[in-house]
């Protein structure tokens, strides 16, 4: 049996990388990984999974340029089994360079990029949208502007700041801003003292607020409304993102302490998913795939573990969800301060290293991290639907750590993203024999940091590949370069 083998480390990588033992195509083309599922209305050619990454390239109002369709074309060119669009908005409100999908004109510039992935990939890879709500998170503000400005004054803080009653509302915040600053932060409560310490962040808990009571009325339409406009665009179905630190992930949280029946035991915080679920499934029909990412483990103090995940993943099985792809923590919970005039990024405190672990985290290193967790929730599906297949991920970057996760029964099909991004031919290669060529992500979350600054991603291995040869620059719609002018748009062509 030949097989191509790859040094076990990188002259770049500080840790070492697992050692990749590459498959003959005839090999490839025999094993699990390559082999066809059912995903609801679908069938995968192949248990290949490229999942969400926001990229940043659309405009400031939502739209799909000509950089976001050279993104995914590029990704498409690796004919995954299934490529997903980065999380995109439902509603039709700013939120700088993110895809939306809340009004009906966004429904020609989607239909372009279905269309140039369905060429890219030779019509092999199937497509679906992550259809994202998120609640209102504020900036850090400057100490002077949220004292002067944004704190609503009340009584408490008059006699936090020695003030009598009769202190009119100007001397109040005056007296505040001249207190030593933990003085200042002992004269506000914690919601305060986190507006000013982080900025401002919703809680889908806020009952005293209007649209955060009305959300369960007001979600299942939006999302259903999106969905339609995907398909309308010529998508293969849509992925609900229940994850991380957004609106639905939260509803679903074991901190979620709403008391009006969307809250507190876990039935309560399922009930707004499976009524999303079940307003998506009456708009689109059965004819488009419906599936959810979620959380296998918030890794928060006081949220949600996998005994809730696995229960909330057989509800959602039970109800017709057609598939599960299982992600982990990414919260605000725990997130780094951020720098005045930045906001709270989530990816920053121990559940986001969690979420994006480098190579640095630990001993065992990122390397098939999250896969206990998919395998949890597997089990718990299977019980209900043997059909609904879970998807699972975590530090996946070669094809025996791919291949043992499906013959183990840790998940149903290998999503890689920060792989994929190193190299998004990496899937091809593979099945044709050539894994010896793949470009081998080196987790060092550089395009993470990118993220972080909602600068346009890139992996930092493009423009080294590209140093060392110059003819591998690929063909572009759009710009080639950042808008730094620094770092090139895309990976660099594979020379098939």
């Amino acid at each position: 049996m030949t097989k191509s083998q790859e040094p076990s480390t990188d002259r770049a990588q500080p840790y070492p990388l697992p050692r990749a033992v590459w498959p003959t195509s005839a090999e490839a083309n025999m094993s699990r990984l390559y082999s066809p599922v059912r995903v609801g209305a679908f069938t995968a050619r192949s248990r290949t999974w490229v999942p969400a990454m926001v990229p940043w390239r659309s405009t400031e109002e939502g739209d799909a340029t000509p950089e976001v369709i050279d993104w995914y074309g590029r990704f498409a060119d690796g004919r995954p089994g299934v490529l997903v669009v980065e999380a995109t908005g439902i509603r039709d409100v700013p939120s700088g360079p993110l895809l939306r999908i809340g009004h009906d004109r966004y429904v020609p510039g989607l239909r372009k990029l279905v269309e140039h992935v369905a060429e890219r990939s030779q019509g092999q890879t199937r497509l679906l949208i992550q259809l994202i709500d998120f609640l209102r998170i504020r900036r850090r503000p400057e100490k002077a502007s949220f004292v002067g400005r944004f704190l609503a004054v009340s009584d408490r803080h008059r006699l936090a700041a020695g003030l009598t009653e009769s202190a009119t509302e100007a001397e109040v915040r005056d007296a505040l801003l001249a207190l030593p600053h933990e003085d200042l932060l002992g004269a506000l409560n914690p919601r305060e003292r986190e507006a000013l310490e982080y900025g401002e962040r919703e809680r889908v808990f806020d009952m005293d607020q209007p649209h955060i009571r009305e959300l369960p009325e007001v979600l299942p339409g939006l999302f259903a409304d999106a969905a339609e406009r995907a398909i309308a665009a010529g998508f293969d179905g849509v992925e609900l993102h229940f994850a991380h630190a957004y609106t639905m992930a939260s509803f679903l949280s074991a901190r979620n302490v709403r008391d009006d029946g969307y809250g507190t035991t876990r039935e309560g915080r399922v009930r707004l998913a499976l009524e999303v679920l079940a307003a998506v499934r009456a708009r689109v029909g059965q004819g488009a795939t419906v599936g959810c990412r979620m959380l296998g483990d918030e890794v928060i103090e006081g949220g949600t573990r996998v005994e809730d995940a696995a229960w909330f993943a057989a509800q959602f099985a039970e109800h017709g969800m057609d598939f599960v792809s299982v992600s982990k923590g990414g919260k605000f919970e725990d997130a780094k301060q951020p720098r005045v005039g930045a906001a709270a990024y989530p990816y920053t405190g121990p559940s986001g290293h969690e979420c994006m672990p480098t190579v640095r985290i630990d001993a065992p290193g990122p390397f098939g991290r999250n896969l206990p967790l998919s395998r949890a929730i597997r089990d718990a599906v299977r019980a209900v639907d043997p059909i609904v297949p879970v998807i699972g991920c975590g530090g996946i970057g070669t094809f025996d750590a791919a291949e043992a996760a499906l013959v183990e029964g840790d998940c149903d099909m290998v999503a890689a993203a920060r792989q994929s991004l190193a190299d998004p031919d990496w899937w091809h290669k593979v099945r044709t024999g050539q894994g010896a060529e793949v470009r081998r992500c080196i987790f060092t979350n550089y395009c993470e940091g990118l993220d972080q600054k909602h600068k346009e991603v890139t992996c930092q291995l493009w423009d080294k590949a590209r140093e060392r040869e110059p003819s591998m620059e690929p063909e572009h719609a759009g710009r080639a370069l950042s808008l730094d002018g620094k770092r090139s748009l895309l990976a660099p062509v594979w020379n098939r």
